[in-house]
């Protein structure tokens, strides 16, 4: 109906090209414009002045021969300066960005071995702008933004490198528990001994007291009882020890014990084989 009037209406953010007797006459802006269709004039077609976005999958090879897919994303549009260049230039914008997407991934990848090429992804993001810049630019369109959204190994080289990343952090903690059980070891170790050593206080302990007190006893017993010596106060206590031994041993319901003679001439063998005993191991002095 505008055409037949005579009028026309460009939407925001889209400029229209006008042509007369097919030749480029204008821009023509957001608005209502007159075009006298009587006078040859017409509307070629409308270009749009939003940011578009295309996604590029590119399948290249690294350094270290591992086939890759690097996905790119373009953010572009046209400048309304130069939309005769964008919209009489080129007839397929789309598949050119693409064309020098595919020419600068694949020249920089292949210098680059896996790892560098996931550490290096923002290098190549601006070597693919700076190339698609200077070459759109001449075509009526400005590069906002080139990202590297994602690079995917093939599937197998992803799961070795899992495999590589889980044995190693296996590894490290097979290191760790190792170290755990030393540490573990050594406290133990430590415990044993210091429990060990504060046992052997004890036990010398226990035993300078019962000397001490047997010293005690067989002193006051000489002492009180006129005409004995020390061989028989100590025959005495052996025989009383023997006797507060046998009845621990029979009070007890639950005890593992080595029997041995105990007749009264058993008694005097055993007090001779300790006297005997004390003497070889502290000969008199002579």
């Amino acid at each position: 109906m505008g055409q037949a009037l005579g009028c026309v209406q460009v939407d925001q953010s889209t400029v229209a090209i006008r042509e007369t007797f097919g030749k480029f006459d204008d821009v023509l802006d957001p608005g209502c414009h007159c075009l006298p269709w009587c006078l040859g004039s017409q509307i070629a077609g409308h270009l749009s002045l939003r940011v578009q976005q295309l996604d590029v999958r590119c399948e290249t090879k690294t350094k270290d021969n591992v086939f890759v897919t690097v996905v790119a994303s373009i953010q572009y549009r046209a400048l309304a300066k130069k939309a005769s260049d964008a919209f009489y230039k080129l007839s397929n914008t789309r598949g050119q960005i693409q064309s020098y997407v595919f020419d600068v991934i694949r020249a920089s990848v292949p210098k680059l071995d896996l790892d560098s090429t996931f550490e290096q992804k923002n290098d190549i993001a601006k070597a693919v702008e700076e190339e698609l810049e200077k070459a759109m630019s001449h075509y009526g369109f400005e590069i906002v933004q080139t990202l590297i959204v994602d690079i995917e190994p093939d599937e197998h080289v992803k799961r070795a490198m899992n495999e590589i990343n889980a044995a190693a952090r296996m590894r490290l903690a097979a290191t760790e528990k190792a170290e755990a059980e030393k540490i573990m070891q050594i406290k133990r170790a430590e415990g044993e001994a210091e429990s060990k050593y504060l046992s052997g206080l004890g036990i010398a302990r226990q035993r300078q007291a019962i000397v001490d007190g047997l010293r005690d006893s067989v002193l006051a017993f000489s002492e009180n009882v006129p005409g004995t010596s020390s061989k028989d106060v100590m025959d005495m206590v052996l025989v009383t020890q023997y006797f507060d031994t046998m009845k621990e041993i029979g009070a007890s319901s639950k005890s593992n014990s080595v029997f041995i003679p105990h007749g009264p001439g058993a008694v005097r063998d055993i007090a001779s084989q300790i006297r005997d005993g004390l003497l070889q191991a502290n000969p008199p002095q002579v």
